[in-house]
């Protein structure tokens, strides 16, 4: 089982604010955040997403991963899903595959895919019938 994970950006402020909005729908919040230097004297700035009381999503300001990573949230609903989208758009992520049925992966996979602004590929997903 994963513990946490998390993805480096290019600018702290403006990922954190669309995390914030994206991952808002999912039940997703800052749970924690480390000012610039809190972990030494060229620590970045680090904030820690999830659902209380730990996050396990972190987004830490630096150079950003190359390639771009992939990461997918588990939704509890396709209703999520969908507002997850609108969310992360409306925040400025690009689309990267809206909201539906991907049957190749199985009968019931409803996902909905939107790059951040360094281009990481972050999915809701439900493996849930409607």
């Amino acid at each position: 089982m994963i513990d946490h994970t998390g993805l480096f950006v290019s600018d702290y402020e403006k990922s954190k604010q669309f995390y914030e909005a994206a991952l808002a729908p999912l039940g997703y919040a800052v749970l924690q955040e480390f000012p610039p230097a809190a972990h030494g004297p060229d620590s970045p700035a680090i904030a820690g997403f999830g659902e209380p009381p730990k996050p396990d999503f972190w987004v830490i300001g630096g150079e950003p991963n190359k390639p771009p990573i992939h990461v997918a949230f588990r939704a509890v609903s396709r209703t999520a899903v969908e507002a997850f989208y609108k969310a992360a758009i409306a925040a400025g992520g690009r689309d990267n595959g809206g909201p539906g049925i991907r049957a190749h992966y199985h009968p019931n996979y409803y996902g909905a895919f939107v790059l951040d602004p360094d281009g990481h590929n972050i999915e809701a997903v439900c493996h849930s019938p409607e």
